[in-house]
């Protein structure tokens, strides 16, 4: 696996992949966080492009044009803010990438940047996310040669440092 999962500490609108996959809420119109800094990345087409896809659901993914980023497309996904983890948070989450990677798979894409999906305003704690998010790839790509790449995105060092680990012991059991 470790020569199709990556781990980096970044900004994912730099990323030159075939998709980034935006943490979005369920307008998709932008927010805070990664949802705002690529909306102001990718250029005000993308706006206008979301406004028409209607919202999206938690635990979806629709997909847009890149604009003005380093790549073909935007994946945009809306995770599940943490309610104390009786709300089938986990689920919700596992959905997100689930939805996501199969994007990717039906439009042929070969590389993904992801961002640590709730872990910021919606509170999903990040040692559970990093779990979530790794094994669910892990299951997915197994399955599905046709990607070569992802890479986990962490904007902070400690959440770097969470996903490093978190990959460590999925990879040794």
């Amino acid at each position: 696996m470790r020569s199709r999962i990556f781990i980096e500490q970044g900004d994912i609108t730099i990323y030159k992949v075939d998709a980034i996959v935006n943490a979005a809420n369920n307008s998709l119109l932008g927010g805070g966080g990664v949802d705002g800094a690529i909306h102001r990345a990718a250029g005000p087409l993308l706006l206008e492009e979301c406004k028409g896809l209607g919202g999206c659901e938690t635990g979806d993914a629709k997909i847009t044009a890149g604009y003005r980023l380093p790549v073909k497309h935007i994946i945009h996904t809306v995770g599940p803010i943490w309610r104390g983890g009786k709300h089938q948070e986990d689920e919700m989450l596992a959905s997100c990438y689930l939805s996501s990677l199969g994007l990717m798979v039906r439009y042929n894409l070969k590389t993904i940047a992801f961002p640590s999906i709730s872990t910021g305003a919606y509170g999903f704690p990040i040692k559970l996310a990093s779990k979530i998010a790794l094994s669910t790839t892990i299951s997915f790509i197994k399955e599905n040669p046709s990607i070569e790449k992802v890479i986990f995105v962490c904007f902070s060092g400690a959440d770097y440092e969470v996903y490093i680990n978190t990959l460590d012991e999925l990879i040794q059991n």
